[in-house]
């Protein structure tokens, strides 16, 4: 039996009452660009969550693919994969996913057949380069640019180049600078920044100094375009004393704002448990990211928790001291450190990809792997709210929101129960008057019994209402949230 078409995928997508962004592509990907939306709210954001009873905020549970790790070390540069430092972007042109990583050449006797021999912090480095057409198998293309043991024959696109962060910019008008990629030259030096340029991911300009970054990086530096503020951020790290996450902006890539700090370790966390880096994206109405907490007092392993923003300057962790990524257990492939990917998840056959690299090791020393791994997440399910006592309902209260005059959506698990949506106040959109929602939804259109429409209530202020049974909320969209007066 051949493939289903498209339109038998989208029909089957609509009566299971599951709708998702139309990405015009065969292969169904949708990807980061895409993934904004200013009138869809996670319920994650405070900001659209007024007053909540019996509800609890849980993370959203990712399942990690059958194939990890997705490649193994086998090429005789491949010395440590160390930390691993995944960046990933998908090539809409060439309908193919990109990786770039991290490759640390530790031992003497293979940091001498880098041609010619360098080092920076004492080890020699690649980034490393792999695609992928299905996101599964990963291939490592012999790309002729950097020499190695008398052979021009490897995966490496640069080198020298320590901590890279790569990311994919459609909307730079220059096509030679469609990638872009910032990086450190070595622990703690002054004005210890580079960027570089590419048209396809493969073939960099030559280094550039920025300016305004001072003493930055030693982790894994990550950028990212947001249109809405009309700029690049750089999510790198600041040190002071210990490990911290600092933001800074730049209109052009060059000329940066100074590293401002954004995120530290808890107060009862203290230096015992330290943010190591923190991978960012725009999503929805606000901002995501990992942020990879090392418990360097511990049992230096990492752990990949979830954090969220309103603006790109202040973050929040979502559930301190609970992973989103779990590690596996001890002694498995991921049983050490999680580091998760920069460059924001696509959508895949209706699911969230989230790339990390996952390491048997503790982080400790240089001569360690962090191979490539896979996990997938509902879509819009990273942080949701459930009843926090079973058998009885949660409610979740907006504060006043304006109403758009579209279709309500939400996206929501139910399990056994039902959810319902109330717009407080308003004749014919009580819970009653709810058509209940029974199944597994994303991007669900809430109906009325009535058949009454939002467009009566068209930039109206509102307040919604959920009623949860054995449900967990996610997000909703087709409301305009009302700024607080400062």
């Amino acid at each position: 039996m051949g493939r289903p078409s498209v339109l038998r995928i989208a029909f089957a997508i609509l009566i299971a009452g599951v709708v998702l962004p139309v990405s015009g592509q065969q292969d169904n990907v949708i990807t980061g660009v895409q993934l904004r939306n200013r009138l869809k709210h996670l319920l994650l954001d405070s900001r659209v969550v007024a007053e909540t009873n019996n509800a609890r905020l849980v993370v959203g549970r990712v399942a990690k693919d059958e194939h990890n790790p997705l490649f193994h070390v086998d090429k005789p540069w491949e010395n440590a994969l160390n930390n691993l430092y995944p960046n990933i972007a998908y090539d809409e042109t060439e309908r193919r996913f990109q990786l770039w990583y991290k490759c640390v050449l530790a031992d003497s006797n293979v940091i001498a057949k880098m041609m010619p021999p360098r080092t920076i912090n004492k080890v020699g480095w690649f980034l490393c380069y792999a695609t992928s057409r299905d996101g599964i198998v990963w291939e490592k293309p012999e790309l002729g640019l950097h020499g190695f043991d008398g052979s021009t024959k490897n995966n490496a696109v640069a080198r020298d180049v320590a901590n890279v962060g790569v990311c994919r910019d459609p909307h730079d008008p220059d096509p030679a600078r469609r990638y872009k990629m910032i990086y450190d030259i070595g622990v703690r030096l002054p004005d210890n920044m580079r960027v570089r340029f590419s048209p396809d991911g493969v073939h960099w300009s030559e280094p550039v100094k920025p300016d305004g970054l001072g003493t930055a990086g030693d982790t894994h530096s990550n950028m990212f375009w947001d249109d809405w503020l009309g700029r690049h951020v750089l999510i790198t790290r600041l040190y002071i004393g210990e490990r911290l996450v600092s933001r800074a902006e730049s209109t052009d890539f060059l000329k940066w704002t100074q590293p401002a700090l954004v995120l530290r370790s808890t107060p009862a966390e203290g230096k015992n448990r330290q943010a190591y880096c923190m991978p960012a994206f725009p999503y929805a109405n606000g901002y995501l990211g990992f942020v990879m907490m090392y418990n360097v007092a511990s049992d230096q392993t990492v752990d990949c928790e979830l954090v969220w923003s309103p603006d790109s300057v202040t973050w929040q962790r979502v559930a301190p001291g609970t992973p989103f990524i779990p590690r596996g257990a001890k002694e498995s492939y991921d049983g050490g450190c999680i580091y998760a990917q920069a460059g924001p998840p696509v959508i895949k056959d209706g699911r969230l990809w989230i790339y990390y690299g996952g390491s048997r090791e503790k982080h400790r020393g240089w001569k360690r792997h962090c191979l490539p791994c896979l996990a997938r997440l509902r879509v819009d399910g990273f942080a949701g709210y459930e009843p926090q006592e079973p058998g009885r309902p949660a409610t979740i209260l907006t504060p006043p929101m304006r109403c758009t005059g579209d279709e309500l959506r939400v996206s929501a698990d139910v399990r056994s129960g039902s959810m319902r949506v109330e717009i407080v106040g308003e004749s014919g959109h009580a819970l009653a008057d709810c058509e209940p929602i029974v199944t597994d939804v994303t991007d669900g259109i809430v109906r009325w019994k009535n058949g009454k429409s939002l467009a009566a209530l068209k930039g109206k202020a509102v307040r919604l209402k959920f009623e949860l049974n054995s449900a967990t909320l996610y997000a909703f969209s087709g409301m305009e949230r009302i700024a607080s007066p400062k």
